[in-house]
């Protein structure tokens, strides 16, 4: 019997099924992989230069097909019309920069050792196998995928089985783009089948964005094989809204900061800390303005929030916040399930939530949190496992730069602005968040041999 998994598409909006899809057996994967590995023999040779040109190339795949991109997203997983859209411009804009600054990032360094010659030199080191999530299923791919493939590396990607659709798209721009056949790969197939790849001589390293169970799987099985790995894991990520805020400004701030891809994003903001003395007025803010966010057609570009990406991920999250109602929470609005089917919730705010609540809920789920003073806010801030973004909402600048570089233990922080990522910005976490950066010279310089050279 063979192994080959079959992949159904549903759309979240409707609950209806979509396109079905044939995975890869167990045997056809490897073969990919091993078709990569012989693919980037070839390309780490090549330049700087053809290699932007390649990448520039799939940038202009990207804008070109941007309306079928973005309509794979919303029937996948549900994204909104206008944020497919801004993903897809964004992914572009990525490939981009690193077509622009590879080589600068990647440049030989001389090292003055007295005498001899000493230089620092970035050679690539061979198929990076992505496992990645649905959240943003372009953006995710094309943050590892350009900095990989400019810095000479193959990739083989293993995507969310909920959007293969996605994936496959993915493999076709960079096909499309010039890039050798094989270099960049997808694989369709169950997470089970991670652990032979990775364990595969064919692949050198491990790039993962998703739960921190995950990631403690994929850790453990590439640390066993001696592997290097890049960890993008879960976020609960903290907002300081102190005593000096302007409250409309940092209710503005917080509803947009809560309420991207859905509330589904690790780097959302999850917690509201606010210090007592305008804890009420932020509450009747926040409250507000999530209010005048109502969920509706994802296809309508006027949308601003659509549906989760599942009915059981829908349910996950009303279960949480009941749970938390439960244990004292008060619920201001929002935590009703609409009679229609779909994935659908509204958006919603709890206050009074324990200052120890450090669970991350992946929806539009905001959680208030009372502190007595700044110091007191910080350390609920940081008493999370997690420490992937983090941000303050102030008037008084110095103060926001002071708390958001030397008190918050994230791997982020934004001071009265929400956290993002950004190709120019190393991107990533600690604690429980993961490890490794994506993104600007940081994330290029993860994947490449940093090699000693000593004339003598």
């Amino acid at each position: 019997m063979s192994d080959q998994p079959s992949l159904q598409t549903v759309n979240p909006a409707t609950g209806q099924p979509g396109k079905r899809y044939d995975g890869h057996s167990a045997e056809e994967a490897m073969a990919i992989t091993r078709k990569a590995r012989a693919a980037f023999e070839a390309w780490r040779r090549t330049s700087f230069a053809e290699r932007g040109e390649r990448m520039s190339a799939a940038a202009g795949v990207l804008r070109a097909k941007k309306n079928e991109f973005a309509q794979l997203m919303t029937d996948e997983m549900g994204k909104i019309r206008s944020e497919a859209l801004a993903e897809i411009e964004k992914c572009a804009g990525n490939c981009d920069f690193f077509a622009g600054h590879a080589e600068e990032y990647l440049a030989r360094e001389p090292v003055d050792i007295g005498g001899q010659k000493a230089f620092v030199t970035f050679n690539p080191i061979g198929v990076v196998l992505a496992v990645m999530p649905w959240n943003f299923p372009f953006w995710q791919v094309f943050r590892f995928a350009a900095p990989a493939l400019m810095a000479g590396n193959g990739a083989v990607l293993k995507h969310a089985s909920n959007v293969p659709g996605c994936a496959l798209a993915i493999e076709s721009v960079f096909r499309e783009a010039g890039f050798p056949e094989d270099l960049f790969r997808t694989v369709l197939i169950p997470g089970a089948g991670v652990k032979a790849l990775i364990e595969a001589p064919e692949v050198a390293a491990v790039t993962l964005t998703g739960s921190v169970a995950a990631g403690r799987s994929v850790a453990a099985i590439a640390g066993g094989a001696l592997k290097k790995t890049v960890l993008e894991l879960g976020g609960s990520d903290a907002y300081l809204v102190l005593d000096d805020a302007d409250v409309q400004k940092a209710a503005e701030v917080a509803t947009a900061a809560r309420m991207v891809n859905g509330g589904q994003s690790c780097v959302a903001g999850k917690r509201f800390i606010v210090t007592a003395a305008n804890r009420a007025a932020f509450e009747q803010a926040f409250v507000e303005k999530m209010q005048a966010i109502t969920p509706g057609d994802p296809n309508d570009p006027a949308t601003k929030q659509g549906p989760l990406v599942s009915v059981q991920a829908r349910d996950d999250v009303h279960d949480q916040v009941q749970r938390s109602v439960a244990a004292g929470a008060r619920l201001l609005t929002g935590g009703e399930i609409p009679d229609k089917p779909g994935a659908w919730y509204p958006a919603t705010v709890l206050a009074g939530v324990a200052a120890a609540y450090t669970e991350e809920v992946f929806g539009p789920v905001a959680s208030v949190i009372e502190a007595k003073d700044e110091a007191d806010a910080i350390r609920i801030a940081n008493s999370s496992e997690f420490g992937l973004g983090s941000g303050v909402l102030t008037t008084n600048i110095a103060r926001g730069e002071r708390i958001a570089a030397e008190e918050l233990e994230a791997g982020m922080s934004f001071v009265n602005t929400p956290v993002r990522s950004d190709s120019r910005l190393p991107f990533g976490g600690v604690k429980d968040s993961g490890y490794g950066r994506e993104c600007s010279g940081f994330g290029i310089r993860e994947f490449v041999n940093i090699k000693t050279v000593l004339i003598g």
